[in-house]
This record gives C-alpha cells, structure tokens and sequence, in this order.
C-alpha cells in the first residue's frame, strides 16, 4: 500500500493539488477534507475567477469512495461556480471514469 500523499502550489489564481499513492475508503477523508479547504479559499477569493486542479499523474490506486469525493468535490466547485479540473489522469483511472459515465464530467 502506498500512502496518500497530497502536494498544493498556488499560482496565478489556480490552486493545484498533486494527489500521489492511493485513494480508497481509508484515505477519502483526508482529501475531502483537503478539498473543501481549497475549495473555501477558492470562494474567499478576489473578484478574478479561482481554479482548482487536482493533478492525479502519481495516483496508483482509487476505489469506489475516492470516485464519490472526486464527484462530492465536482459539485461544490460547480455550486460556487469554481473551476475544477482534473488533469495526469492515469489511463487506468481515465477508464474507470469512462466506464462509470464521470469521464465528461471530470476533465
């Protein structure tokens, strides 16, 4: 099992969070938590339009649970209309997203 491990730079108005190791049920917590922090500074923004992008190019694993706070963190972007994007999707990962109709959705 490799850990979560969880990196964010701030640039020219786009937070970007680096998620390397694996996502499942025993580490969702930590990124939903993570998220919504970023996502609560990318609402207490100035007036320019703040991203998120959560760059998964090191992800090795994700379940279930880690599909549902990629899509829990989707929609609180979108309800404050934050820019979200995901970006390195590993192939694997891209497929699970296709087969599970959330690819369009995601990236």
């Amino acid at each position: 099992m490799e850990p979560l491990q969880l990196t964010t730079t701030r640039r020219n108005g786009t937070l970007t969070v680096s998620v390397s190791g694996e996502l499942d049920i025993a580490t969702t917590e930590r990124l939903r938590a993570h998220l919504l922090g970023l996502l609560q500074e990318a609402g207490r923004g100035p007036h320019q339009q703040v991203a998120l992008v959560i760059e998964m190019s090191r992800l090795t694993f994700i379940d279930a649970a880690g599909l549902g706070i990629l899509v829990s963190a989707r929609n609180h972007a979108q309800a404050q209309q934050t820019p979200l994007r995901l970006t390195g999707v590993p192939p694997a990962v891209r497929r699970l997203l296709r087969i599970t109709g959330l690819e369009a959705r995601l990236t």
